[in-house]
């Protein structure tokens, strides 16, 4: 089953690249934190005295955190606009930084407007921090929000993260929603830019509506017509390498699904142990009309009882999300590097990247021979498209392979007039980065998402 992939088929002709959206979209959302600024602005007369400045910065940052807030969650609902113009990497990287600047608003917000209120009324911080809670309009839900965000920012933390799996943190990670909810109405009604103000009311009610429908079609309504429609099942499951097996998924339609190779899709398996988990796996061969494969390496819970599959087990998607799709290509000539079980979704662009006989090189790093997991599919098909596949494998006392830029370009003369299609883990990645860099690559021609946040 998993060799009748490497099927020979014509080439595609170049198509022409598309810019990022990146660019556009970050003007859009700073120019929206200016506007927030600008309504404090306006609806503000002159600040006096310490509690008038302390207020006054509690505000700015209690406007800008909650503009934030909405800019979370429009960055969690997966936008097809996002995933594939720009990239899922970059996307995750901007709502991991975006949550930071979250959290770090949300607590200058609570400190300077305590201090401000405590200084304004005479009294101690603690008793100004319970009159607040307890007296005040909303405000019981709003701590209730604001614990949960805190809770969720430790949460994600690197040192933290890494010291917990990834359903905890996921599951966790979705407490956010809840968060938002809790904190949204004490905005409108102890926030004096809104009080007063029907069009900014109005325009705020738009920001958090807009963000909770982006949710509510592409993380929930979007997938469950996905499903509906194409009907995903296990159809097969093979090892490939040690620890590393293919899931061939039969479905009605699937060339309607829009997948394209180098796209992976969140994956949740409707089977014991795996039902409540969705994780990221890539194509690793040309969708099929009727069949889609994904090749897993056992790194976690999830992935290893990817080979325990049964076939008939109903599969769950999401997606097609990612950028590292031909559309990047800007030249006829591409290098593809993948380490490990990178190879998966550059298996599928090594059969289906435009270029002509010689155009196309593979590169393929592993610790050993048997470690190769797919090898025979990418010997089939280099030589039906005229291709070459170069291994890179430890030597007999377990030295490294060099990988860096002098080798590279000697291994690939013309290396610097490639597009080059980078995917392994996050340390292999960073260092081949720079190699290629160093052999005269330039950055716009080195294509690669990573999801080390």
């Amino acid at each position: 089953m998993t060799t009748a992939y490497a099927q020979r088929r014509a080439a595609p002709a170049p198509a022409a690249p598309r810019r990022s959206a990146a660019g556009p979209v970050l003007a859009v959302l700073w120019g929206g934190a200016a506007a927030v600024i600008a309504l404090w602005w306006h609806d503000t007369g002159s600040v006096v005295g310490a509690a008038g400045w302390l207020t006054g910065a509690g505000r700015i940052a209690g406007l800008l955190s909650g503009y934030a807030c909405a800019i979370l969650v429009a960055l969690m609902a997966r936008v097809p606009l996002l995933e594939r113009r720009i990239g899922s990497d970059r996307v995750a990287r901007w709502h991991a930084m975006a949550g930071r600047y979250t959290i770090c608003l949300l607590v200058a917000h609570v400190v300077l407007i305590l201090l401000g209120y405590a200084v304004q009324d005479g009294s101690s911080v603690l008793d100004e921090t319970l009159t607040v809670v307890l007296d005040y309009p909303e405000m019981l839900k709003a701590t209730a929000g604001t614990v949960i965000l805190l809770a969720v920012g430790l949460v994600s933390a690197r040192a933290v993260r890494r010291r917990v799996s990834h359903e905890f943190w996921y599951y966790v990670h979705l407490l956010t929603y809840a968060a938002v909810f809790l904190s949204f109405g004490h905005q409108l009604a102890l926030g004096s830019d809104f009080t007063a103000n029907g069009p900014a009311r109005a325009a705020w009610y738009a920001l958090y509506l807009g963000a909770a429908a982006l949710v509510a079609w592409f993380r929930i309504l979007a997938p469950v017509r996905l499903n509906v429609r194409h009907r995903l099942r296990v159809d097969s499951v093979r090892q490939e390498a040690p620890g590393v097996y293919s899931v061939v998924i039969r479905g009605r339609r699937l060339h309607e699904m829009g997948a394209r190779p180098g796209q992976y899709l969140r994956w949740r398996f409707l089977t014991e142990g795996m039902r409540w988990t969705s994780t990221p796996y890539s194509l690793s061969a040309p969708p099929r009309p009727d069949l889609l494969r994904i090749t897993v390496k056992a790194l976690g819970d999830h992935s290893s009882a990817v080979a325990l599959l049964r076939p008939g087990t109903r599969a769950w998607a999401e997606g097609p999300y990612g950028a590292l799709t031909a559309e990047r290509q800007t030249s006829h000539k591409s290098l593809l590097i993948a380490g490990g079980v990178g190879i998966t979704p550059l298996r599928a662009l090594f059969e289906t990247l435009p270029g002509a006989p010689g155009d196309v090189t593979l590169l393929y790093r592993a610790h050993a021979a048997e470690d190769l997991a797919l090898g025979g599919e990418l010997e089939a098909v280099a030589r039906w498209r005229g291709a070459k596949v170069l291994y890179a494998l430890n030597g007999p006392y377990g030295q490294r392979p060099d990988l860096t830029g002098p080798s590279l370009r000697a291994a690939v003369p013309d290396l610097d007039a490639h597009d080059v299609y980078l995917c392994g883990p996050h340390g292999f990645a960073r260092d081949l980065y720079e190699a290629l860099r160093t052999a005269g690559v330039p950055d716009r021609r080195i294509h690669h998402e990573s999801f080390e946040l």
